[in-house]
């Protein structure tokens, strides 16, 4: 082998380092198109050089970043011959299992997003894990890095903390198809616990995470002034401390969502016939529509079909 590396020029050490840069860009790339989406559709004539300076990538420059957007369509002008990436890690994709699905439980469905949030440095990202039926937050990040350590994965064990003596071996974790959804690490912590994947091709298919993001960036943080990342790290708890236990929703019959789960998860413990009940909600197949609440009547089947 050594014969080998010096005919190439090259040696063991060199080789492996650069399929390690190879391996770490084409995951970046995997993990960053969610988020460079999600800026082009909330600043339409915004440049990719201005985007750059935003995300900050860690193991790209200006121009690859351009060349990459140029590929995946989001420049302001298209060019021509844009110039062709390959991703080696290839892309995972899981059955979105919430088609027809009926929901009448919590811990049946979590849900779960990366948004990110302007700060006056640059971004930084936010992941949040809902449980859709009772949309209380189980579990959040805010981190610097779109890496699935620094996202994904402390989000979920949040949650799991939270929901540690409850059985989830049932549960459903639907997402987008970021690739911190699907990398090794996270999906081994989810079929630890037993829980299976499933992914949306769509943002309108994941619908009550998007509301969830737009309602702690826009209902809390921005009217709050939280523009640096100490200031995210500090306000987003509280954030989502209000979300859970003050801010009443109406499609949980004007409760809080701690409230809901807590009326519920009595019912259950106490063998009540009475059933708390959801109203039903959009199906995922449409775009989120505006509904009139219906007020809990305990007497009625829950129904909650996505």
């Amino acid at each position: 082998m050594n014969a080998l590396y010096h005919s190439i020029g090259s040696s063991r050490q060199a080789l492996h380092q650069w399929l390690d840069r190879q391996l770490q860009e084409a995951e970046e790339q995997a993990l960053l198109r969610p988020i460079v989406e999600e800026l082009r559709a909330d600043h339409p004539r915004m440049g990719a050089r201005q985007m750059y300076r935003m995300v900050q990538p860690q193991t790209m420059g200006r121009d690859k970043f351009i060349a990459i957007c140029a590929e995946w369509g989001m420049l302001l002008e298209r060019r021509s011959s844009p110039i062709r990436t390959t991703n080696s890690l290839g892309v995972t994709r899981f059955e979105n299992l919430l088609k027809g699905l009926e929901l009448s439980h919590p811990n049946q469905v979590w849900s779960s997003d990366i948004t990110y949030y302007e700060l006056v440095d640059g971004v930084c990202y936010l992941t949040f894990v809902m449980d859709v039926y009772t949309r209380r937050i189980l579990g959040h990040s805010v981190s610097r890095s779109l890496r699935t350590e620094d996202t994904t994965i402390p989000a979920l064990r949040q949650a799991l903390r939270l929901r540690r003596d409850m059985d989830l071996s049932n549960l459903i974790f639907h997402s987008d198809g970021g690739g911190q959804y699907y990398c090794k690490e996270f999906v081994q912590l989810l079929r630890t616990s037993g829980i299976r994947s499933s992914m949306c091709e769509h943002a309108w298919e994941n619908p009550y995470s998007e509301r969830v993001n737009g309602i702690i960036k826009n209902d809390y943080l921005k009217p709050w002034g939280v523009d640096t990342y100490p200031k995210a790290r500090t306000q987003v708890p509280r954030a989502l401390k209000l979300y859970n236990e003050e801010r009443l929703h109406s499609s949980l019959g004007h409760v809080t969502p701690v409230a809901f789960e807590e009326t519920w998860f009595s019912t259950v413990i106490n063998n009540d016939p009475q059933v708390v009940s959801l109203p039903r909600t959009p199906s995922l197949k449409t775009p989120l529509q505006q509904h009139q609440p219906n007020e809990l009547d305990p007497t009625q089947k829950p129904v909650n079909v996505i």
